[in-house]
């Protein structure tokens, strides 16, 4: 065997180690990174699972006194998350309405007037408010709408703090899915004479609508679990409420709620482990749609 062959096998020898011990360092780093999310899920499930029944989806959430008579009697604790979640749906609707037209609009005007002066501030400028804590839009709902508008906490305050939120995912998932369409979509039907408003909503619009719904469904995991502006503009109830001028109960407020009193402490990993499994399935839905575009 000559001295090249040698020095070459040598040197492949080298590599094949060299790919091996990168190979699993990628793998530990993976599961350092994932462990703590696996832990987390694990706790939920264990803690969480005594509190699901029939009444924690039917019934409201139950008052100290309850919870005491429950916990000092071994029993599961009475009651549910009804007004968290008829509230939560009432705030997140609501806020749909208000950010997914006006996102969509602000995203197809991105994409028609790209390199233009107003257009890139108007990026940079839902850029930053994506950056901005949740906290600080909750301040702004409450001087917009609380002191204003409903002269009081409110539903609809705890919506317009959301849909602020909400805004720069449905603006840049807009922007990016209408770049994937091809122009000649759109030249085609304003060569056939289509006003440029029919254009937009019969062509760019329900082509790229997996691109939208997801977007939209990312933008709306996000928020279903914010805390800190409901906070400020809906307060929370302890009653079903479908009034939008009216403060409303959410399931993080509820989960806030229980944290500050010990007797709720086992309702508080439960309403956790429905809220995660919420956003699982939305995120699950929109990786499926966002895989079906691909293909």
């Amino acid at each position: 065997m000559s001295s090249a062959t040698i020095q070459y096998n040598t040197r492949s020898d080298y590599r094949k180690r060299k790919n091996r011990l990168f190979y699993w360092l990628v793998i530990a780093m993976s599961a350092i990174t994932v462990s703590p999310i696996l832990l987390i899920v694990y706790k939920l499930i264990i803690q969480g699972y005594k509190q699901i029944n029939w009444s924690f989806f039917t019934k409201v959430a139950p008052n100290t006194l309850e919870a005491m008579t429950a916990n000092a009697q071994g029993e599961v604790i009475p009651g549910g998350i009804l007004n968290g979640i008829t509230g939560t749906f009432l705030i997140v609707v609501m806020a749909a309405i208000i950010a997914i037209p006006v996102g969509i609009m602000i995203g197809l005007f991105l994409y028609e007037n790209q390199g233009k002066r107003f257009a890139s501030i108007v990026r940079d400028i839902s850029d930053i408010l994506q950056g901005v804590p949740s906290i600080v839009l909750g301040l702004i709902a409450y001087m917009w709408v609380v002191k204003p508008v409903t002269h009081g906490f409110s539903a609809l305050a705890g919506s317009v703090a959301l849909a602020i939120m909400m805004l720069p995912l449905i603006i840049r998932s807009t922007e990016e899915t209408m770049k994937m369409i091809p122009t000649s979509l759109k030249e085609a039907g304003l060569a056939l004479g289509v006003p440029y408003y029919k254009v937009i909503l019969r062509v760019l619009i329900p082509t790229g609508f997996s691109g939208l719904s997801t977007g939209i469904l990312l933008a709306i995991s996000r928020i279903i679990g914010e805390t800190a502006p409901l906070m400020l503009t809906t307060l929370g109830s302890s009653a079903v409420n479908w009034d939008v001028t009216k403060p409303t109960s959410a399931i993080p407020l509820l989960v806030w709620e229980f944290y500050n009193d010990p007797n709720m402490a086992n309702l508080i990993w439960s309403s956790s482990l429905f809220l995660m499994g919420f956003v699982l399935v939305l995120n699950i839905i929109s990786k499926r749609i966002a895989a079906k575009q691909n293909r």
